[in-house]
């Protein structure tokens, strides 16, 4: 089979129309809102980039694959511990793509107090967020 691939819509433009529609924090504004524990992190990263990179300490890993049906209570999926007792969530990945398009699913499901990173966990080591390992 053929695909015109003349027609599609690009990764990028994908990613400027979310951000459109969601809130997005700086690594400054994440800094000092973790510093009075007023959200929670989700790393939304592939399980090997953790191992291999580490996380961001205190941050939930919800892989991005999983992250709409871990949190949809209709979900066989459903994991409430992952969301027990979150303020606000804010995601991230890697530089800021994947979680803005998973903060615009997040919202196009109904949650409201939700936000993603701009430069993602690279901005976040940069600005001096604690890194942790982890274990495979």
């Amino acid at each position: 089979m053929y695909f015109n691939t003349m027609n599609i819509k690009s990764s990028q433009d994908l990613v400027d129309e979310a951000k459109k529609s969601i809130e997005t924090l700086t690594s400054d504004e994440v800094k000092n809102l973790s510093k009075n524990s007023e959200i929670t992190l989700i790393d939304i990263r592939d399980i090997r980039e953790l191992w291999k990179e580490g996380t961001i300490e205190n941050s939930v890993h919800i892989p991005r694959g999983m992250l709409e049906f871990w949190l949809d209570p209709n979900s066989s999926y459903y994991k409430a511990n992952k969301i027990k007792d979150i303020k606000k969530m804010v995601l991230f990945c890697a530089l800021g793509f994947r979680s803005a398009l998973a903060t615009k699913s997040l919202v196009d499901m109904g949650f409201e107090n939700v936000a993603h990173v701009e430069g993602g966990f690279d901005s976040l080591k940069k600005i001096g967020l604690k890194v942790v390992k982890k274990e495979k």
